[in-house]
């Protein structure tokens, strides 16, 4: 059986991985996630997760690799990690009673095949308050997110609707991943999957 390898420490994307019932291991590896001023969102989440596969990949060239990585999309512009409580404050802020994307950009790497696809999903908060927006960066979740909130954890109270694929918000378009395995599995087989 090929060995799968999820290039992330998220325990989102384990536990998303998991659901999917792909038995995997983990191996990280650190690599520039600094992208050109400018560049496309989509391209810049494929791009990032590419380079999280490869970097794998370059000491695991028997198994398939994941590589993922989520982006938060404002009026065109990229909203990362915040870097402080303040930045966070003026993402949630900026955000509010608005709708956005969410991206996630994700490359399986098999030997020198390398697949990315992305796939987006359209948010919309809530009108927030700014007791609610402080409130919300006490619990210290914002910080590590893109975007400043996770929506499967109490920033599910911020969120009005979606429209596409709710895992793919959290970090993972499991379904769609899946798929994309399974097709790796078809070409090169030994792979296995109970679905």
């Amino acid at each position: 059986m090929r060995k799968v390898i999820l290039a992330s420490s998220s325990p989102r994307r384990r536990e998303l991985l998991s659901l999917a019932d792909i038995k995997f291991d983990i191996c990280i590896k650190n690599i520039d996630e600094t992208m050109e001023e400018g560049i496309d969102p989509a391209t810049a989440a494929e791009m990032t997760a590419e380079k999280k596969a490869i970097a794998v990949a370059e000491i695991n060239d028997e198994a398939i690799i994941i590589g993922a990585d989520t982006i938060v999309v404002l009026d065109g512009k990229i909203l990362g990690k915040p870097k402080d409580k303040d930045e966070a404050y003026d993402m949630l802020r900026s955000l509010s009673g608005r709708e956005h994307t969410v991206i996630t950009g994700v490359c399986l790497v098999l030997g020198k095949n390398i697949r990315t696809f992305h796939l987006e999903t359209t948010v919309k908060f809530y009108d927030l308050t700014d007791d609610v927006i402080r409130h919300y960066i006490t619990t210290g979740e914002p910080m590590d997110k893109a975007g400043a909130y996770g929506i499967q954890g109490k920033g599910c109270i911020l969120v009005e609707k979606i429209d596409g694929d709710y895992f793919n918000v959290v970090g993972l378009p499991v379904a769609k991943l899946a798929r994309e395995i399974k097709k790796m599995q078809e070409e090169f087989g030994d792979l296995q999957t109970e679905w």
